[in-house]
């Protein structure tokens, strides 16, 4: 079956960057990371979720962290220097990035948000992320998702 490319997929097209696709069916409605982890028959530890919050002010932030993890909101808003942070409400998400909830790339948003990446990404070579669509997943290099990213790593995650 032929995949649709998403922005994600063009933006690492357009700057000659490897990466695979690995999909999976979502008719079942199970889309979470841990759900997607196992259908795409990947260590739980390599697939990553992207959330996506906001500070008092007018600042939105990116978190990229293990599926099987849950942002630590005091020291996602320390690495931010931000009082407090809150995740934005789903349907938010659509306007702010251009994505839908359960397909929310880190690449490819609508506008260059600061994205911070776990540390725990560190014990990896490569990383699984939404590719910018539910069913569908993008394995790629640590590093090479940094630098498309701009991501900054840091411990965010309880």
């Amino acid at each position: 079956m032929a995949i649709t490319k998403t922005n994600a997929m063009r933006i690492l097209d357009a700057e000659k960057i490897p990466y695979s696709v690995h999909t999976y069916d979502n008719k079942d409605g199970e889309i979470d990371g841990v759900s997607v982890a196992g259908k795409i028959d990947k260590e739980i530890e390599m697939v990553y979720k992207t959330l996506v919050v906001k500070d008092g002010g007018s600042g939105v932030y990116v978190f990229v962290i293990p599926v099987a993890a849950e942002l630590d909101l005091k020291k996602a808003a320390k690495v931010v220097k931000a009082k407090k942070i809150e995740m934005i409400a789903v349907k938010d998400i659509q306007k702010l990035t251009g994505y839908i909830r359960g397909g929310c790339s880190p690449i490819g948003m609508k506008k260059k948000y600061e994205t911070i990446l776990d540390k725990s990404a560190d014990k990896q070579s490569a990383i699984i992320v939404s590719g910018g669509k539910i069913g569908v997943q993008i394995e790629i290099a640590v590093e090479l998702l940094i630098q498309v990213t701009d991501a900054k790593v840091e411990e965010v995650i309880h």
